[in-house]
């Protein structure tokens, strides 16, 4: 007979860590976010995010044809800064 143990801590771990690792390569597919990826990213709608961060200049985007289109990596960093500069409620 053959007994198999299984340490499922260890297998947990794994899994979390390859999951992570598909989610960093997922993101970082994305060169460019359009305006819908934007507010999918952000969950907020386009009024709002024009009302508070659209025009900070720190905040990279061009204007290429009728389409805007920000830098993802830039983008990630100034959301990131932008809400730890929010005041607490």
């Amino acid at each position: 007979m053959i007994a198999v143990k299984i340490d499922e801590e260890a297998i947990l771990r794994e899994c979390k860590q390859r999951i992570t690792e598909l989610l960093k390569q997922v993101d970082a597919d994305l060169v460019f976010w359009d305006r819908n990826e934007l507010q999918k990213r952000t969950c907020m709608s386009w009024n709002y995010i024009q009302d508070n961060f659209f025009f900070d200049p720190r905040f990279k985007k061009k204007k290429v044809g009728g389409k805007w289109l920000f830098p993802a990596k830039e983008g990630r960093q100034f959301l990131e800064l932008w809400l730890s500069e929010q005041p607490d409620c």
